[in-house]
């Protein structure tokens, strides 16, 4: 019986709680995180997923060559409203026009998800889950914004806390709009014999 060769050392390219949080559910623990700063601003006429995908590659690029010889994971999650992005709200006024936008209405919430193997080898997937919140009041905008949960994430909330009340529909990846698609992450993860099947 052949001893399978030793896995490399998984870097999490990310200073995301959350998403460390979500590979623990599936019992992945990086040996390393390795936050990477890249520019996130948007480039003229690029849609919400181009922009996703477009991110999680430079983060995963970029934690690589700092990391050779490992296996480094990345993602990015956006939210759009057509073709408008909602990125992290520069303050709570920016966080209200948010949440006004996507009240009463649908919007998708998109993660690219790339891992880029030692030999340089790249994975990618690109996931969409679609969500409709309740048509907000004033006053439930206010007390949601008084919480401070829309500080740091994309689109303004974060599904896992109070904004989840907010939910009436939701077609998809639970754990996407989290910050990280589970069950794609296990599939990329099971393809470079990191995960076992």
């Amino acid at each position: 019986m052949t001893t399978p060769p030793p896995r490399p050392p998984l870097v999490l390219a990310s200073a995301s709680p959350r998403r460390l949080d979500l590979l623990a559910r599936i019992g992945v623990v990086p040996d390393r995180v390795l936050p990477t700063e890249i520019d996130e601003t948007p480039r003229k006429a690029e849609l919400p997923r181009q922009l996703a995908a477009r991110l999680a590659r430079g983060k995963a690029e970029a934690a690589a060559a700092q990391a050779p010889g490992a296996l480094v994971l990345a993602a990015d999650t956006v939210v759009g409203v057509g073709r408008r992005i909602l990125g992290k709200p520069a303050d709570e006024a920016e966080a209200r026009r948010f949440l006004e936008l996507i009240s009463g209405r649908r919007h998708r919430v998109m993660t690219g998800v790339c891992l880029i193997r030692p030999d340089g080898r790249r994975s990618e997937r690109l996931v969409t889950t679609i969500l409709g919140f309740q048509r907000l009041t004033e006053a439930q905008v206010a007390d949601f914004l008084a919480l401070g949960e829309w500080r740091g994430v994309a689109g303004g909330y974060q599904i896992q806390k109070r904004a989840e009340v907010f939910v009436r529909f939701l077609s998809g990846s639970h754990s996407n709009v989290v910050g990280l698609p589970l069950f794609e992450t296990a599939q990329l993860l099971r393809g470079a014999g990191w995960l076992r099947p």
